[in-house]
């Protein structure tokens, strides 16, 4: 009788540890998968727009397809912090009820967090829907990610990476979008993990100096 007691008393130690080892590895998994949702929805959104860039146009029709900048400290109309990348995209959904189209103006930008116990800063979208506003445009601001340390943009002219790429400085030797686009997210806190890297191809029609002409013919 000792001897059944003390091999049960065994196997009841060895199923505790066995479901205690479990629920801490789904407790473990679950934490994992919040932490990953919202750089999902994060890196979502980033492809989304980068894959929807337009292309800078010249002329009045510049103001509904703008340009395309990426670097450090840029400045944008409506933003108070510096961003790190400005561009027109058509990644906005048309509605009946809102008076404009699907283009609109995006940038990504790093605010500090509202949280001071919180590592890093928070990482934030900002879209301008009414690009023919009369005064300051009306930016709204999307939160998407906490806990960045840094945030890059690089650009592909297809020959080498570029960290910085402005269609709208005057000596500008790329006038067009970039052929694609790298972002690196360095989450804070965690300097034994590599950036989050994702690489975006563009596919668009790149704008020329040339000025179109038409030949008409008479009989």
């Amino acid at each position: 009788m000792i001897l059944a007691m003390g091999i049960a008393a065994l196997v009841l130690i060895t199923i505790s540890t066995v479901l205690f080892t479990s629920l801490r590895l789904v407790g473990d998994t679950a934490d994992s998968v919040d932490a990953a949702s919202p750089v999902d929805s994060a890196v979502t959104f980033i492809e989304r727009d980068l894959a929807c860039a337009v292309t800078p146009t010249n002329g009045t029709s510049k103001i509904l397809s703008g340009d395309f900048r990426a670097g450090d400290n840029l400045t944008s109309e409506g933003v108070s912090d510096p961003v790190q990348v400005e561009m027109f995209t058509a990644s906005g959904a048309e509605s009946p009820n809102a008076p404009w189209g699907d283009i609109q103006r995006v940038t990504y930008e790093l605010h500090n967090s509202s949280d001071p116990s919180m590592p890093g800063r928070d990482l934030y979208r900002s879209v301008t829907r009414n690009l023919l506003a009369e005064s300051t445009p009306d930016v709204s601001e999307q939160f998407l990610l906490s806990g960045v340390q840094s945030l890059k943009f690089s650009c592909y002219d297809g020959m080498q990476w570029n960290d910085t790429w402005d269609t709208t400085a005057p000596t500008a030797i790329n006038t067009n979008l970039p052929v694609a686009v790298r972002v690196d997210i360095q989450m804070a806190g965690r300097p034994d993990l590599q950036p989050i890297e994702v690489v975006v191809p563009i596919d668009s029609v790149s704008r020329t100096n040339m000025v179109l002409s038409t030949t008409t013919s008479g009989s």
